[in-house]
């Protein structure tokens, strides 16, 4: 009995080993993009517009002395939550961010055909109201839309039709997808994304796990932005990596950074007005108003997704240097000559965990052209009529 009892104690202790000695992952860097160095320390948290058609409004504590840059976070569909990135959202706003997350949807009562112009409303309500904000204080000179999944068509939908304040300077799309080929079909239909500002940024990133759907939604959006010159795209992708523990898995469901701090219940929305008795009700349920099957999954995975490196380092720190790559106005390019911009640290043990990829997407019509310089012609072997060429070579051997 004691020999059991030794040999499973062994065993566990065995199985338990990997874990205990196994590296750690990078931890968050002290200063710079994605760091906690936040100057920062409360964030105000506050609703503008009804429980049924509105927005969660999030920034710092303080009163800037210049404009706060604006960040519209656009969810995926059916994650209506705010706390569901609440991580993310809470870094952007203690950076000194002005962050708008509208909710376009309402669960099982919404179709995704409507949720662009909803959101292009809420959008141009909240700016209105916020303006006058003297802790709010936007700078619509600095304007970056974020879309996840679903978010991203519908970010860019509103971008090309955007006038004005809320046109953006950068588009970043996490996994992008949820686009409807046909108006029967399930998804949100795009606009015509030719009319998207041609200085705009446009960055999509997908992780290495389900990535074929989410590369061909970003080829589809880089396609139709048509305007937008090729020089000012950018396909990234994130990789998951196992060498340590715990391991990093860049999935659809990743950007997710749960913070219960963000939780909607806890942001006070005006109850919706009472209807009139005399208005016919012309709402009608459709299909496409309930959640899928994948859809109900990402919300779930969404909310159970610990914070970890690849927020800190692939997304977060990726958001924040192309937004100020975009602000200035400058090319990706830029972006993806930083060797800064793809690194992901190392282990603990000193091995470098996986580092993004950033290239030029390539897009039918928009191919790059490489700057013709003018080329020196180099001989590699000593001619053969002149004076001391290989001829006169070979004969002083001889000689």
């Amino acid at each position: 009995m004691r020999r059991s009892l030794t040999a499973l104690a062994l065993l566990g202790s065995c199985l338990a080993a990997p874990a205990v000695f196994a590296a750690s992952p990078p931890q968050r860097p002290e200063k710079g993009p994605g760091a906690a160095d936040y100057k920062i320390a409360e964030v105000i948290k506050t609703g503008i517009g009804t429980v049924s058609s509105g927005s969660y409004v999030f920034y710092g504590n303080d009163e800037p002395a210049a404009g706060r840059p604006v960040v519209v976070f656009f969810h995926s569909w059916g994650a209506v939550n705010p706390a569901l990135y609440g991580g993310f959202i809470d870094h952007l706003a203690r950076k000194g961010y002005l962050v708008i997350f509208p909710r376009f949807q309402e669960v099982n009562r919404s179709r995704p055909a409507d949720a662009s112009l909803l959101a292009e409303t809420l959008l141009n309500d909240a700016l209105s109201q916020l303006n006058s904000d003297q802790k709010a204080k936007p700078d619509l000179n600095r304007v970056a839309y974020i879309g996840h999944s679903a978010g991203m068509p519908i970010a860019l939908n509103v971008a090309a039709n955007a006038k004005g304040g809320a046109t953006p300077k950068l588009v970043f799309g996490f996994m992008p997808g949820g686009i409807a080929s046909n108006e029967k079909e399930r998804g949100i239909m795009l606009r015509d994304l030719s009319t998207v500002d041609p200085s705009t940024l446009i960055i999509a990133m997908s992780g290495d796990r389900e990535h074929l759907p989410i590369d061909r939604a970003s080829r589809r959006l880089f396609e139709a932005t048509s305007s937008v010159p090729i020089t000012r795209k950018l396909f990234m992708r994130a990789s998951s990596d196992d060498h340590g523990y715990p391991a990093l898995t860049a999935n659809l469901a990743s950007p997710g950074s749960p913070k219960a701090d963000y939780d909607a219940s806890a942001i006070k929305l005006q109850p919706d007005p009472p209807k009139d008795p005399k208005v016919k009700n012309t709402w009608k349920w459709s299909a496409d108003m309930s959640l899928s099957g994948p859809q109900s999954i990402l919300t779930q995975q969404l909310g159970n997704n610990g914070t970890d490196t690849l927020d800190y380092l692939a997304y977060w720190k990726s958001f924040e240097m192309a937004a100020e790559v975009a602000f200035a106005g400058k090319d990706a390019s830029v972006l993806s000559r930083d060797p800064k911009f793809i690194d992901m640290g190392n282990w603990s043990d000193g091995w470098p965990v996986r580092r993004l990829s950033a290239q030029t997407p390539k897009v039918e019509g928009q191919e790059k052209q490489d700057e013709q310089g003018p080329r020196r012609k180099i001989n590699l072997a000593p001619t053969e009529t002149k004076e001391g060429g290989l001829n006169s070579f070979i004969k002083q051997l001889r000689s």
